[in-house]
């Protein structure tokens, strides 16, 4: 029989966890947080059980928008529990067991040496007599973020990133207190009905949303992020007040938002989604997103683009916005290469031979009518290699249009289908369903054809529609777990398409940022952070892109146009200086001065990009918001710190940038970008605080301060 006093410790010198065993009750994580802290109430407050399970024969005790309080949840009881190691890896794995239905569950805990960062995912198998039909599981309860200090829980913030196409990652801060309103008075409530619930939803995994969130104490400075590392729209995560604490429980699919449901026969087993939650004890937002950044970096699939961090062309943002042609591609593919890129992409359109590039993707073949030569579209791709450059091309690989020939080649199973018939979304666009042999086979004969027979380098893979709910691909399969096996199989479709071409470059993208997620981020090298065309909305997106992306995936377009000031041209690229540039704009039509400027800013991120896969963010002047006059973003090396300062409107031409890491250094500030730049700037190592004059808006400017005992080392 389990001691109902003990308890579990496990962890490492950046993170500790205590979950409480008991025979009375399911185990509950009751403290999360740093060795050695002290906790702040002397009962140890967390309500909620390990694992959140309802059915659809077993709810929830008290009903309201949360998925916790959970039946099976409460019935839970520890079984087991182990520890291992994984190399840098601590791993902790708790059995619960549920005798009546059968149930059981693993919850998985995963972190790594010297990272305050929590990886979590839960098992349930059926060892039960009879299907279990599964409506929702956790993969993390949190039950005690707040710990039971009720000085806390009213300084409590919650934070969400609202992320839509060309607005992307627009952070938002609210008390939790508005969401979860204090009720008590003469009488004493714990368990009220409401709760913050953001959700996913869809085909894309961050549309309207990124699957972020977090709550942070706007007195100390206590901050929790958390990531749902789902390639899908089938996500949920809920904060909220329970016995006086603050939760969180993070969620893949469920039947409340998505019509997820998944029968557990006897003998199966079920596995979430993972789930991270980072912990910054006293370094507020730039702490924990530092903490976040550098577990991506940890968890993600290795690859050299991740260290050359080339600079990329691409033919289409504000250039030739998906009408190529040998005419217009070969001027563009010189004045790239003069500028200094490394990889030229050839964006979409280069397979149609009509009017209506959007319903004729499938084939992937090349245009005869765009590349009329004796050598097509061959003629291009060689000029980019003679240039020094690596060939690149767009593709959707998982929509097919309707005019497509492979719309009729495959079979109908291979594709999206609710209710017996093909799903069509977009004006024109199918859906493929990567758990068909079928459609993998399809796919990867495109890929093999245009890496091993073009010698193509690059991949900018796509996805701009959204079909919606899922696929029904499987007698009796709710459509959102049908979409759930698709997301998985993706995932493995691309894994396996790396195993063969591990230095294929492959960019993530989906109208810009709608599938900004950490499970494609992990295997795929760059991510396209917006669509967004004019050059004074891109900056908050850009200086908020590493809170979703690291600042060496993050890909900004930078597209100067003929008619542009000197001033607009700099600032657009200095948007793109401290991520991945992504070259594009009206090149050939630049005065000499403009064309100057181009090639002085890929110059100087050549100079500083070895930096990048190492550097840290932080926001000087705190995260952005949609309308600011002044922006900031700051990248930071133990030795070095870059900063990209950004005055689009207004009369204040000074601003106090906020450095913490660098209070009381002596540190040399240089501008970086432009050369020509009238800015100014006065160091105060006291406050940590760096005097920025911006004399003209719009304008932008990329400092480069050195410690001065690095420099003299």
């Amino acid at each position: 029989m389990t001691d109902p006093h003990e308890t579990i410790r496990w962890g490492h010198d950046a993170l500790e966890l205590e979950i409480t065993l008991g025979v009375d009750g399911p185990p509950r994580l009751v403290r999360i947080g740093a060795p050695g802290e002290k906790p702040t109430t002397a009962r140890p407050a967390a309500p909620l059980p390990l694992v959140e399970v309802t059915t659809a024969g077993l709810g929830r005790h008290w009903s309201g928008r949360h998925l916790v309080n959970s039946v099976l949840g409460a019935r839970l009881r520890h079984r087991s529990h182990r520890t291992a190691r994984d190399g840098d890896w601590h791993v902790l794995t708790v059995g619960l067991h549920e005798p009546e239905t059968g149930l059981t569950a693993e919850a998985v805990y995963r972190s790594m040496d010297g990272l305050p960062v929590l990886r979590s995912e839960v098992v349930l198998r059926n060892e039960g007599t009879r299907t279990l039909h599964l409506e929702s599981v956790s993969s993390l309860v949190a039950g005690c973020l707040t710990g039971g200090d009720p000085a806390a829980l009213d300084a409590a913030d919650l934070l969400w990133a609202e992320n839509e196409w060309f607005a992307e990652c627009r952070w938002q801060r609210q008390p939790l207190r508005v969401s979860s309103p204090e009720r008590s008075g003469r009488f004493h409530t714990t368990s009220g009905r409401s709760t913050r619930v953001v959700a996913g939803q869809g085909v894309w995994s961050s549309c309207g949303r990124l699957p972020m969130g977090g709550l942070t104490d706007r007195e100390s400075g206590r901050t929790w992020l958390w990531q749902i590392e789902h390639n899908g729209g089938g996500w949920r995560w809920e904060c909220g007040v329970r016995d006086d604490t603050a939760y969180a429980a993070l969620y893949g699919p469920d039947d409340a938002d998505h019509g997820w449901r998944h029968p557990l026969e006897p003998g199966a087993e079920f596995r979430t989604v993972p789930v991270s939650l980072a912990l910054a004890a006293d370094g507020g937002l730039d702490g924990a997103f530092a903490a976040l950044t550098r577990y991506r970096r940890a968890t993600r699939r290795p690859h050299p683009d991740h260290r050359r961090l080339p600079v990329v062309f691409n033919d289409y943002m504000n250039c030739l916005m998906g009408d190529p042609t040998t005419a217009k591609l070969l001027p563009l593919v010189d004045a790239a290469a003069e500028a200094g890129a490394e990889y030229f992409v050839i964006d979409a359109g280069w397979y149609d031979d009509g009017d209506n590039w959007w319903s004729s993707v499938g084939a992937w073949e090349p245009s005869a009518s765009r590349f009329p030569g004796p050598k097509g579209i061959h003629e291009v791709l060689d000029r980019i290699r003679e240039r020094g450059m690596v060939p690149g091309l767009w593709l959707e690989p998982e929509s097919v249009g309707v005019s497509s020939p492979v719309a009729e080649a495959l079979p109908e199973e291979a594709f999206f289908r609710r209710d017996g018939r093909r799903v069509e979304e977009g004006g024109g666009r199918h859906h493929l369903d990567l758990r068909h042999p079928a459609a993998r086979a399809h796919l990867d004969a495109v890929v093999d054809r245009l890496v091993r027979e073009w010698g193509v380098g690059y991949l900018k893979l796509d996805h701009n529609t959204d079909p919606g709910s899922g696929t029904s691909g499987h007698p009796g399969e709710a459509p959102a777990a049908g979409l759930l096996g698709h997301n998985r199989a993706q995932l493995d479709w691309l894994d396996g398409l790396l195993d063969r071409y591990p230095e294929l470059v492959i960019e993530n993208c989906a109208s810009g940022g709608m599938r900004m997620d950490h499970a494609l981020l992990s295997r795929l090298q760059l991510q396209s952070t917006s669509d967004q065309q004019d050059l004074l909305r891109y900056p908050p997106i850009a200086a908020a892109a590493p809170t979703a992306v690291t600042p060496e995936q993050g890909a900004v377009w930078a597209y100067p146009l003929p008619e542009d000031s000197l001033d607009e041209v700099a600032l657009t690229m200095a948007n793109a200086l401290l991520g991945r540039i992504h070259l594009s704009g009206r090149l050939t039509e630049l005065s000499a001065e403009a064309r100057g400027l181009v090639h002085e800013a890929v110059a100087a991120h050549k100079a500083v990009r070895a930096d990048l896969p190492q550097a840290l963010p932080a926001w000087p002047l705190g995260l952005p918001g949609w309308e600011d006059p002044w922006i900031a973003l700051a990248l930071h090396t133990p030795a070095t710190t870059y900063v990209t300062a950004w005055r689009r409107s207004g009369e204040e031409a000074v601003r106090d940038l906020d450095l913490p890491h660098l209070a009381g250094a002596e540190v040399r500030t240089e501008v970086l970008y432009p050369a020509s730049s009238e800015a100014s700037a006065a160091w105060h190592p006291k406050t940590a605080r760096l005097a920025l004059t911006l004399p003209t808006a719009p304008s932008a400017v990329v400092l480069r301060l050195t410690r001065r005992s690095a420099e003299r080392s």
